[in-house]
Formats: structure tokens, sequence, C-alpha cells
């Protein structure tokens, strides 16, 4: 696997997917043949379970793909829990304040910076307890996102993204504007400004910020825009995009 937390701070743009449905073991090896750089597997939103993300994770090893995690919730605990499985990035949702952020790094790095606790010899190192440096390569590897998508956590920006730790900085949208008042109203002036916010904030702290757009040309903007790691829709929305297209392409074509 890439070293996909060194390319994010030598400032590339980086490509993924959010698989909230299709919990297959192909998943994963598909999304890298189709050129994706990472997986985020939901278990706050879908049917994802501890159990099922060992198994999907375990499916991308012999792959280039980065598999991550999305938790339920910051009370997930320990945190540092799917890490042990193999899992080599962390997205923890509504995170609202400094304190907050400090203690999601804390629990996902090794001591001297954080707390992890040490298991060894499990499936994150394959079984085979390594030397010294591997809690400082574990730590050089392991991305943490954090998930911004309140209003409050939009008003306490700088505090949080300013953490160190913290890789990527990921714009929770539609809860975003839920909390804002203006539901998935993302032409919105507020919105938009939000947008730009998170995006001067991490271009100061040398964070990533992050991003699930709907379409190609929302991606190819937002990327203009300075966001750098982004997931190009969901499974499931490219999935019922793609057989919509080819189902109408059927039809026009077999004059239907």
């Amino acid at each position: 696997m890439t070293n996909l937390r060194q390319r994010l701070r030598d400032g590339d743009v980086v490509f993924g997917q959010m698989v909230l449905e299709l919990f297959t073991s192909g998943i994963g090896p598909m999304l890298a043949a189709a050129g994706m750089e990472f997986v985020i597997y939901d278990m706050e939103h879908g049917r994802c379970d501890i159990g099922l993300l060992a198994e999907m994770v375990a499916s991308c090893r012999g792959s280039r793909i980065v598999p991550m995690a999305r938790v339920p919730d910051m009370h997930f605990a320990p945190l540092s829990r799917v890490l042990d499985i193999g899992v080599r990035g962390v997205m923890v949702p509504r995170v609202e304040t400094r304190a907050q952020a400090e203690d999601i790094v804390a629990q996902l790095k090794y001591p001297p910076a954080g707390r992890r606790g040490v298991a060894l010899g499990v499936a994150h190192d394959l079984y085979q307890a390594g030397t010294p440096e591997f809690f400082e390569q574990a730590n050089a590897e392991t991305i943490v996102i954090l998930l911004l998508e309140t209003a409050k956590a939009f008003e306490n920006l700088d505090e949080i993204i300013s953490v160190p730790g913290v890789d990527i900085a990921w714009m929770g949208h539609y809860d975003l504007t839920v909390s804002m008042g203006i539901p998935a109203q993302f032409e919105h002036p507020r919105f938009l400004e939000a947008m730009d916010a998170l995006v001067a904030a991490c271009r100061r702290h040398g964070v990533a910020p992050g991003f699930l757009p709907a379409t190609p040309e929302s991606a190819a903007h937002w990327i203009r825009q300075g966001f750098r790691a982004l997931s190009l829709g969901s499974d499931i929305g490219v999935f019922l995009n793609g057989v919509r297209k080819f189902r109408k392409s059927v039809t026009a074509a077999a004059k239907l």
C-alpha cells in the first residue's frame, strides 16, 4: 500500500470512494482496479459492524487500495479498535471542538504522540510483531480524518484544524446544511462560505480538505477550489447512476 498520508502532506489530490452498501470482498480490489487510492467503509450509516469491517480490510491486502473506516461516533471505544484490524485511516463524525479533536488524535496514535493501546502480532501487523520502529511507522502512516458537519464545528474551525496530527478535515455537507437551517441548499451563500472557510483553514494549517461530490463536474470544481481528498460519489450513487445511464442508452439505441 502507498503512504497516502505522506502524499496528502505533499499536497497531492487523492481519490477514493465511500462504501455504504456494497460490502463484498471484491469492492476494495475493484476500486483499486478502477484507479482509486482509498476506500472508506461506513460504520455510521450502513450495516457495517466490526466483524464485517475486518473482512473488508482483509480483502484489500495485496491491492494498492488504502482501507479506511468511518466509525459510528467519537464514543466508539476505543477508536483505535478499527486500526487493530488493519484500517489505515479513521474518519470520526460530528467533531465540534478542539478538545474532541485532541482526544481523537491521542486515541489513534501510539505514545509519545498519543495513548493508543498496544496489541502486536494481530491483523494490523499481519500477525508478525515488529521491531521497536513499528510504532513510529504506524503513527506516520495512520490517517486521522475529522468530519466537520455542524455550525458549531465551523465556529471553532481554526481551533479544530490546527490540532497536530489531523490529516484531513472533511466537509459533512448534508449535515452542515441541516444544522445551518438550509437543508440540502448547496448553492446557498452560507454553505459556499463554509466551503471556502474550510479550504482556507486547511491551507493555514497544512491539512487536506475532504469532500464527497456527487458528479464529475462538482468534483472538478471543488478540486480547483482546493479540495484534495475526494470520495468520487458513494458506492450506491455511482452504481445507481451507472445502471440508469446504461439502461437509458440501451432504450435509446433500441428505440424502445
